[in-house]
């Protein structure tokens, strides 16, 4: 991987500073202003975090207002030939940065196209020289700026990615002028791939499933993509790094064997870059449990660090057999720092790795407690949490929003590695099992991952296929829906309307 010096990126265009108008007058001095009063502290009561407030309520524009993790909005461009992953990246990418809480949207000129174009008919509506079939192009792309535009000015949108071919420096250009007038920073992600078996491979597996060509052999279909190739490969113009070295991007070749990453200018670009590099297209399994039945579980107690029930034991027994049955050569086994899931994985009788990343969230001043207790000693925190599960904070604890934090390594490890087992706790499985199914923060929370069952997902070419394995072994219902009624005011009997059955 080739880096840029910092003495090299100095030595590209400087950001244009707007020119400010002379003044007679003397500036204003900091010392001539009165001192204004510092304005009060007051705990949002539901994540726990300091803001200003106004006779002890927190001001209604700072309490209300989204945590923003870009400085300013950020335009990803993907650029390369047909059939080199653009969309496979876009979409991975979009997945990632919303699971780590940075509000993200894919446009992809291609959907806007075929919306436009409801018959696809063949690749001579790719050729350079098809006129018409140029201007619909250029008005698709365009139609898709202008909802970029709108997405991250209007809707609250951090970063938009711009999914096209984008193959000529000429469209590049106008896509960067279109970011200087609007205030986004641009970054680029250019997939180039020689490989003729790469290439096939996702001709078969992905464009065939495509509505262009839905009425069409398979034979056909790939005859007539490689001839939509052969349309951009004359006037496709790579990422250079002498003539294109004033921009940020980073060049992925032959599906990760080779990166070029240039001038990255900030912490998002420093993240999509780290999360690039680690993602890869072996076909693999990951395989995602619980530990077995706890001791605390059987009790309706929620956190602490028991040990395993005779069932629980059972379960790891099961869990043994089923992997041996699943016939992988290099399985790796990851486990949470805590008695449970150590105790799940040890009757595996195989290596295992201990995470304290892993471990269960930690519920603060109610861990080892029961709902029924928690209602009885925290009626306001028990309706808090049920109004914003993904963001309420446990005092002295974490939210579910602070576990996905906890968990980005996990997630980019899991990327890098082939077949993995998790033997995880229940709140962990959720936000892991949410970014491989694009879940959203509301959703999270709420996913239903018994104990005592295994979700094997197997990534394919725009998602995860997910398989549900029971093993069999009896196990209590840790599973608790949301309530209706998630006011403060509510009765005890309607808080615990929905908490689930035990000792």
């Amino acid at each position: 991987m080739k880096h840029r010096s910092s003495s090299e990126q100095h030595h590209g265009k400087r950001p244009r500073v707007p020119a400010v108008a002379a003044s007679t007058s003397p500036p204003d001095r900091m010392e001539d202003k009165p001192p204004s009063n510092p304005r009060e502290l007051t705990q949002n009561p539901l994540k726990k975090i300091w803001m200003p407030c106004k006779n002890g309520l927190p001001e209604k524009h700072i309490s209300q207002r989204k945590i923003c993790m870009t400085n300013c909005p950020t335009l990803i461009v993907t650029v390369g030939l047909p059939a080199r992953g653009k969309t496979y990246i876009s979409k991975k990418l979009t997945r990632y940065l919303n699971w780590i809480g940075v509000p993200t949207r894919e446009f992809n000129v291609g959907q806007y196209r075929r919306e436009c174009v409801k018959i696809y008919k063949s690749f001579e509506f790719f050729r350079p020289d098809n006129e018409e079939g140029l201007k619909i192009r250029r008005q698709c792309a365009s139609a898709a700026l202008n909802d970029v535009r709108q997405y991250l000015t209007e809707e609250g949108g951090q970063v938009a990615v711009f999914d096209a071919t984008n193959t000529t420096r000429e469209r590049r250009e106008t896509i960067i002028q279109f970011a200087e007038q609007n205030g986004f920073k641009v970054f680029f992600v250019e997939s180039v791939c020689e490989d003729p078996d790469v290439i096939q491979e996702n001709i078969v597996q992905v464009k065939l499933g495509s509505p262009d060509y839905t009425n069409c052999n398979t034979e056909e279909a790939v005859e007539d993509f490689m001839k939509r190739i052969k349309c951009y490969e004359n006037s496709y113009e790579t990422l250079d790094e002498v003539l294109d070295r004033d921009l940020s991007y980073i060049k992925i070749m032959d599906v990760g064997q080779r990166y070029l990453v240039n001038r990255v200018l900030d912490h998002i670009q420093s993240r999509i870059v780290y999360y690039l590099m680690n993602i890869h297209i072996t076909p693999r399994s990951i395989y995602l449990c619980r530990h077995g039945e706890s001791e605390l579980n059987v009790n309706g107690r929620i956190g602490g660090d028991s040990g395993l029930t005779p069932r629980g034991k059972e379960f790891g027994k099961k869990l043994s057999q089923f992997i041996l049955e699943q016939g992988i050569s290099d399985l790796k086994v990851w486990t949470s720092q805590m008695k449970r899931t150590i105790q799940t994985a040890e009757a595996l009788n195989v290596p295992y790795e201990q995470w304290k990343v892993l471990n269960e969230i930690d519920a603060g001043v109610c861990e080892e407690m029961m709902y029924e207790e928690i209602q009885d000693h925290y009626p306001l925190e028990f309706a808090l949490r049920d109004q914003d599960k993904y963001r309420y904070r446990y005092p002295k604890g974490e939210s579910y929003e602070d576990l996905v934090q906890r968990l980005e390594p996990v997630i980019m490890e899991l990327e890098r590695q082939e077949n993995v087992l998790v033997v995880c706790h229940q709140a962990v499985m959720r936000c892991l099992l949410a970014y491989f199914l694009d879940k959203t923060a509301e959703e999270l929370p709420y996913l239903k991952c018994p104990l005592h069952t295994v979700l094997k997902l197997t990534p394919v070419a725009y998602g995860c296929k997910v398989e549900s394995i029971s093993l069999n072994v009896d196990a209590v219902d840790t599973h608790r829906e949301r309530p209706e009624n998630v006011d403060v005011s509510r009765m005890s009997e309607e808080a615990l309307l929905t908490v689930p059955a035990h000792q």
